[in-house]
């Protein structure tokens, strides 16, 4: 299903959330090879990228192949996320998004991500003052659906505010930022923003699997659809979720080779992208996401954590995937708190 954001045309609807110390270049290479078609990198403070912070350029690395792309900036004061937003647009990213979403409490006491739901005068200063500095790209802003409340309202505020100030989209999580990432995602209240607004509404939450694709999109009608920590350890879910909406609802299951490729995969790109130090650190946590609801992941998972040769580390990887049985349980969703 295609889906439009301003000028940006995409081919499927379905979207890969920015994630913190996730949505790396290595992972967005290795969805795109398996189907993802649009995604974000990793959000960035507006007020570090102005001061060219070096880590935060690095979360803006990427290559040819890894397009199209969004950049996603976290801040609340319109002077510093204008300029910022003149920065992205100079980078050539296809779409730029502002967060008002974030539920951590280190954000939100700077009155940044879902502190300015609280804040509509606030959030629509900066909305003018991006829109103003933005020229070529599409602009887009993610939001929860409130901060306490859950009816929905603050979100709908947030999101009139933003049409009217001509952004071309806006991503709804079906929490509050009260919720944090407990209970489950509230999809009639995205549906409530998707009736206030005509331009497209992108719903997130709790996706990880075509079952909870086709629910969030029966019950708020939503445009397109973003996903978190499902893309996670499982790059085939974004042609099997695409695949949810056709006749023949094809549904891929990947082999046990293919899976272990996949990772080994992944994690060489760590390694030569990143360094051997940084890969195997990360290796922590790629290696939790590809083996969740595996048998003895647990074991993989605790070697890992014991040191920082990649050579060993890819060796062990090779060893757990080879002892598998092919029937092995299929990809699943890590339980992580971050989407």
């Amino acid at each position: 299903m295609n889906l439009s954001l301003g000028n940006l045309k995409l081919a499927s609807s379905i979207i890969q959330s920015p994630m913190a110390a996730c949505t790396d270049l290595p992972f967005r290479l290795i969805a795109r090879e398996k189907g993802l078609g649009f995604s974000f990198l990793e959000m960035v403070s507006a007020q570090a990228l102005v001061r060219d912070n070096a880590k935060t350029r690095e979360l803006l690395q990427s290559s040819p192949e890894d397009k199209p792309l969004g950049a996603q900036l976290l801040g609340c004061d319109p002077g510093i996320m204008a300029e910022a937003a003149r920065i992205i647009e100079d980078m050539n990213f296809d779409l730029l998004d502002l967060n008002l979403g974030c539920p951590v409490r280190k954000v939100v006491s700077n009155g940044e991500g879902a502190a300015l739901l609280k804040e509509p005068d606030k959030a629509e200063a900066v909305f003018k003052a991006v829109k103003r500095a933005v020229r070529k790209i599409p602009l887009t802003v993610k939001m929860r659906i409130g901060f306490e409340d859950p009816s929905g309202r603050e979100a709908v505020e947030i999101a009139q505010r933003a049409e009217a100030c001509g952004f071309d989209a806006v991503t709804v999580h079906g929490r509050t930022q009260k919720q944090g990432y407990s209970g489950t995602a509230d999809y009639a209240a995205i549906g409530r923003v998707k009736q206030a607004v005509k331009i497209p509404v992108i719903g997130n939450g709790d996706v990880v699997n075509a079952k909870s694709a086709r629910e969030i999109r029966a019950l708020s009608q939503c445009d397109g659809i973003m996903i978190g920590r499902g893309g996670l350890g499982n790059p085939w879910i974004y042609r099997n979720l695409d695949g949810a909406f056709e006749k023949e609802n094809l549904h891929y299951v990947p082999s046990i080779q293919e899976r272990r490729d996949t990772l080994l995969k992944h994690l060489n790109l760590e390694r030569s992208l990143l360094g051997d130090r940084q890969a195997a650190l990360n290796t922590r946590r790629i290696v939790v996401w590809y083996t969740a609801g595996l048998p003895n992941s647990k074991t993989l998972r605790v070697s890992v954590c014991r040191t920082t040769d990649m050579d060993e580390i890819i060796s062990m990887v090779g060893d757990f995937f080879s002892a598998l049985p092919e029937n092995a349980p299929p990809p699943v969703a890590p339980l992580l708190l971050a989407e």
